[in-house]
C-alpha cells in the first residue's frame, strides 16, 4: 500500500524531536488524510523561540493535546507553550488507576510485549481517547497538536485510532509508526535530560524499540475484538455525528 512518507510529512523543529503531520496519507476507496489539520509529536516542552513562532504561524496551532499524566505533567511543564495562548488540554493514555511516567511502567525495561501495554493503555484511557477524537473533530479547535513523551507509543495509539477510523489502511498506520524509528536515538538523548525519563533502555530496545510488529498486531486486534477503531469510538462516547465530523475534518 503506497504512503507519502516523504520529508513533506515531517515538521522540523530546534528542540522538538518527532512532530510530522498526519496528512497525506492514503484512505481505503481512494483519497487521503488532509494536511495541517493534526500533527503528533514528541514532548514540545523544550521549544525554542523560534520553534513557538513556527507552530503559533505556519502550522496554525491553537490546541495541544497533552497524553502525559498529571505527574509527567506536574514534573515537566510545558515551557514557553505555557504562556502562550494555545489551548493546553491534558488526556491522560494511562493503564487504568495509574499515573506513572513511562519509565516506571517498565519493571524488565528489555523484555517487555508493547502490543500488551498498547491493549492495558487503551482499556485505561478510554475518556481520553474519545475526548481527543471530539477535540480534532472540532474545526474551531485546529489545527491540533498531540503528544506524550517520546510521541511514539500513546501517541501511536491516539494515531492508529484516529488513522483507522477515518479508513486509512492497516500498513498506512504500521508505517507511520514505525517512522519514529528515524528519530529514536535524538529522542533518548532529550528524554534522558527530562526527570521524568531517566531510566529508560537504550535507544531500539524494550520501550523504546521501534518494530513496526506491535502496532500491526494492535490495529488487527482493533478489528478483531471491537470491529475496528470507529465502532471502538462509538461504543465508548463517541456520536455518529461527531465520527461524521472527525472524516470530514480529517479527509482531504
Amino acid at each position: 500500500m503506497p504512503t507519502d512518507l516523504t520529508p513533506s510529512r515531517w515538521v522540523e523543529f530546534a528542540e522538538i524531536d518527532n512532530a510530522r503531520d498526519l496528512g497525506g496519507l492514503p484512505v481505503s476507496g481512494g483519497g487521503t488524510t488532509r494536511f495541517g489539520v493534526v500533527y503528533r509529536s514528541s514532548t514540545p516542552q523544550q521549544l525554542s523561540e523560534a520553534d513557538l513562532a513556527y507552530l503559533l504561524g505556519p502550522v496554525g496551532l491553537r490546541t495541544l493535546v497533552d497524553l502525559r499524566t498529571p505527574v509527567e505533567v506536574a514534573r515537566e511543564g510545558y515551557g514557553r507553550l505555557a504562556k502562550s495562548a494555545v489551548r493546553l488540554v491534558n488526556l491522560p493514555v494511562c493503564k487504568a488507576a495509574s499515573t506513572a511516567a513511562p519509565s516506571e511502567l517498565v519493571p524488565d525495561a528489555r523484555r517487555f510485549d508493547l502490543c500488551e501495554l498498547y491493549h492495558e493503555l487503551l482499556t485505561g484511557s478510554a475518556a481520553s481517547v474519545v475526548s481527543a477524537a471530539r477535540l480534532i473533530a472540532d474545526t474551531t479547535q485546529h489545527a491540533v497538536v498531540f503528544h506524550c513523551a517520546a510521541g511514539k507509543d500513546r501517541t501511536g495509539i491516539l494515531a492508529a485510532i484516529l488513522l483507522d477510523a477515518v479508513g486509512v489502511p492497516a500498513e498506512a498506520i504500521v508505517a507511520d509508526y514505525a517512522l519514529t524509528a528515524e528519530r529514536i536515538v535524538r529522542l533518548r538523548t532529550r528524554l534522558d535530560t527530562l526527570h521524568s525519563y531517566r531510566g529508560l533502555p537504550p535507544a531500539r530496545t524494550g520501550i523504546l524499540a521501534v518494530d513496526p510488529a506491535p502496532m500491526r498486531r494492535f490495529v488487527a486486534d482493533l478489528h478483531a475484538l471491537h470491529g475496528g477503531a470507529a465502532r471502538w469510538l462509538r461504543t465508548n462516547g463517541l456520536t455518529d455525528a461527531e465520527l461524521t465530523a472527525l472524516r470530514r475534518t480529517m479527509l482531504a
